[in-house]
């Protein structure tokens, strides 16, 4: 254990002692990015919270603020490599460096699933987009801000996904740009070492209000999944964050965590 360690257990959340520590959350005005943003507030983190969508990461950053948290909204879209660059410096700057930079940001681009079969809707304006804000995002924010890390001798985090390894998801162009962020994580590990830690997580079902239905995931969970229940965000983010504020040898790994899925 560091001094960026665990200090106690609490519940339902995990609690981390990181006064002084600042962080940057990619798509984080909901689901596995808020939960993550938050957890990292309220163990005393500053933490620059990001989303292409302004308004709506505006009224999240001033619900948070409003409960005492210490957190900064950087708007933008991270699909264009301009851009990414741009909110990491902004983030860097307003947190004076950074110790813990968490890639998030990911969308399907798609209502309903596409089956894998389906080879006309797989588009090649759905492939850029997917590969740009899925994979190549993570590319461009970490680029943008090895420098600053590798000073605070901190840790990346990327969000994954189970179907990096198993496919399906929301579609086959998915289920590869996030297989692309999996080997991503590991080359940035080699990377970046010693000074730089790089890991990700692979969540499987998330009750987060994805963009892509899957229709009733709750039975499908209770029917699939030992634990029998669908992963709330703040699931996620408790290893999110122990990724970033402990793990001290731990580099290059993509942890699944699925309540039992894979077994």
């Amino acid at each position: 254990m560091t001094d960026h360690g665990m200090t106690n257990v609490s519940s339902p959340n995990l609690t981390f002692n990181l006064a002084g520590r600042r962080a940057l959350v990619t798509g984080s005005a909901s689901g596995i990015g808020r939960a993550t943003a938050e957890l990292l507030a309220r163990s005393g983190a500053r933490v620059a919270m990001n989303d292409r969508a302004a308004d709506t990461l505006d009224a999240v950053v001033s619900q948070l603020r409003s409960s005492g948290f210490e957190v900064e909204g950087v708007a933008g879209d991270l699909g264009e490599s301009a851009t990414a660059a741009e909110v990491g410096h902004r983030a860097a700057e307003r947190l004076g460096g950074l110790d813990y930079l968490i890639n998030n940001a990911g969308a399907p681009f798609t209502r309903t699933p596409i089956p894998a079969s389906d080879l006309e809707a797989l588009t090649d304006a759905l492939w850029d987009r997917i590969l740009r804000v899925n994979l190549m995002s993570a590319f461009w924010m970490t680029k943008a801000l090895a420098g600053a890390l590798r000073a605070s001798r901190g840790a990346v985090v990327n969000n994954v996904s189970i179907a990096a390894f198993g496919g399906g998801a929301s579609s086959a162009a998915y289920a590869t740009a996030k297989a692309g962020l999996a080997g991503l994580t590991r080359e940035l590990a080699r990377g970046l070492a010693p000074e730089v830690r790089v890991n990700g997580i692979a969540p499987g079902y998330v009750n987060s209000g994805w963009e892509c239905s899957f229709g009733d995931m709750e039975s499908a969970a209770r029917a699939t999944v030992p634990l029998a229940r669908v992963g709330q965000p703040e699931d996620y983010a408790e290893l999110v964050v122990f990724l970033c504020a402990g793990a001290a040898y731990i580099t290059g790994e993509v942890i699944p965590i699925t309540g039992g899925l894979r077994i």
